[in-house]
């Protein structure tokens, strides 16, 4: 059994969805995970970010717009008019359902969860309907039935396993099984979900709860490029990674894949595909547990990135000044990227500049405090084993004329960073190319 996981893209229309109905139907009884609609879930936020403000005829002008675009999905991707009235049924009562949450007087970040899963459980809908419709033995199987987080957040595998399979041996005689991406339940039983990009999430532990033979991914782009398509030309897709360089890529900035999603398929020995929906042919890329020779596989960026700097006499020979500065951003659950550390002072980065202020703040009592904002981390990514040389030597004479703030090299085997200016970041990504690849 394999999961197939599909993104907002690939179902954003009647044409596609009908062109991800022939993709899997012949592929027999395998596990498809699905995104909402592409916009849905924006305008899901929207609709919630209306009724905590109380403009109810804001968030209902917002639901009616939504409804309009579902309702001339319906019109033309079934062949049968049972279908289609089965499906504006489930529809009309998911839009029902966002609707009520007008009328309540008090509205949660419960009520906004509830309604951000409908984008996936009307996917789901319409994808079951179509393949029944089209002759197959379709079962949907309700994510809010089987994906468990615990108390702190993370998923609760044995959980997961154990209801899934429940499940599948319910529906033992179907062709195929569809479920939702990106929702689940918390440790209360309360629908919530895995954060952006979660689907990728949902189909690589939904493929370790059934110990799958294989987890695809399938966007509108074939495979992962060894650079950003979006700013240097002639970037090619990467036929191979290993789970770490492409946990690598994906946490500095390649989109097509939910960092995530790489640790229970590595954990599982699961290989993970990357395939494009409007090009099934291409081979995309595959992500599994083999390591080439030395090599520069990928570059990637991570933008939004601020610098901080902490400079102190009091840090030379002194225990503890570290463990000082990391309980400051501990404190304030704000994840560190990079570090640099020399005699009298330590530089870092984050993306989150939340409660930046707040961890300034408290970082001036060891020392003075500089900061760097509009910054961008440079991830030249591939098999860079520091037994190998040269490697990173070529990384940096790409980069010879532009300004470096930070480098990282050695925290692992698969990756050295750049901190550059964001002004910088075109250039630094097309010289990179020209000289790796």
């Amino acid at each position: 059994m394999k999961v197939l996981k599909f993104g907002g893209t690939s179902v954003g229309s009647a044409e596609r969805i009908r062109h991800v109905a022939d993709l899997v139907a012949p592929r027999g009884k395998n596990i498809i995970v699905l995104s909402a609609m592409s916009g849905t879930t924006n305008s899901l936020v929207e609709i919630a970010d209306y009724l905590y403000k109380r403009n109810l005829n804001g968030a209902k002008e917002t639901i009616n717009i939504l409804e309009s675009k579902y309702l001339k999905t319906l019109a033309t991707l079934y062949d049968r008019h049972e279908s289609r009235e089965m499906a504006l049924r489930e529809i009309k009562s998911c839009f029902n359902y966002i609707r009520s949450f007008a009328s309540r007087d008090v509205f949660t970040p419960v009520e906004e969860k509830i309604i951000l899963a409908q984008g996936e459980i009307m996917s789901v809908a319409m994808m079951t309907i179509l393949l029944n419709e089209r002759g197959y033995h379709a079962e949907a199987l309700p994510a809010l039935d089987f994906m468990k987080t615990g108390e702190n957040g993370e998923p609760d595998s044995n959980a997961i396993a154990l209801n899934l399979r429940a499940l599948l041996d319910k529906y033992a005689e179907a062709d195929i099984y569809i479920t939702q991406g990106f929702i689940c339940r918390n440790h209360r039983g309360e629908v919530d979900n895995l954060q952006r990009g979660g689907s990728d999430y949902s189909a690589s532990l939904i493929g370790a709860a059934v110990e799958a033979e294989e987890i695809e991914i399938w966007t509108d782009i074939d495979g992962m490029h060894n650079n950003d398509p979006r700013y240097v030309e002639g970037t090619r897709p990467v036929h191979e990674l290993h789970y770490e360089e492409a946990a690598e890529l994906a946490y500095f900035g390649a989109k097509i894949l939910h960092p995530t999603c790489v640790l229970p398929a590595k954990v599982n020995n699961i290989p993970l595909r990357l395939l494009n929906t409007m090009e099934p042919e291409a081979p995309g890329t595959l992500i599994y547990n083999s390591i080439t020779g030395p090599s520069i596989k990928a570059v990637a960026a991570k933008d939004n990135v601020t610098a901080v700097k902490i400079k102190s006499s009091r840090m030379l020979l002194a225990y503890g000044f570290l463990n000082k500065v990391f309980e400051t951003f501990e404190k304030y659950r704000t994840p560190i990227d990079m570090i640099a550390t020399s005699e009298v002072g330590v530089s870092l980065t984050v993306d989150s500049a939340r409660f930046l202020p707040e961890i300034i703040d408290e970082l001036k009592q060891f020392g003075t405090v500089t900061v760097d904002r509009d910054m961008v981390i440079i991830a030249v990514v591939g098999n860079l084993e520091w037994t190998s040389p040269g490697l990173e030597t070529r990384a940096l004479k790409a980069l010879h004329d532009i300004p470096v703030r930070m480098i990282s090299y050695g925290g692992s085997d698969f990756n050295i960073s750049f901190l550059i200016r964001a002004c910088d970041k075109v250039a630094a990504l097309n010289r990179l190319s020209s000289t790796l690849f």
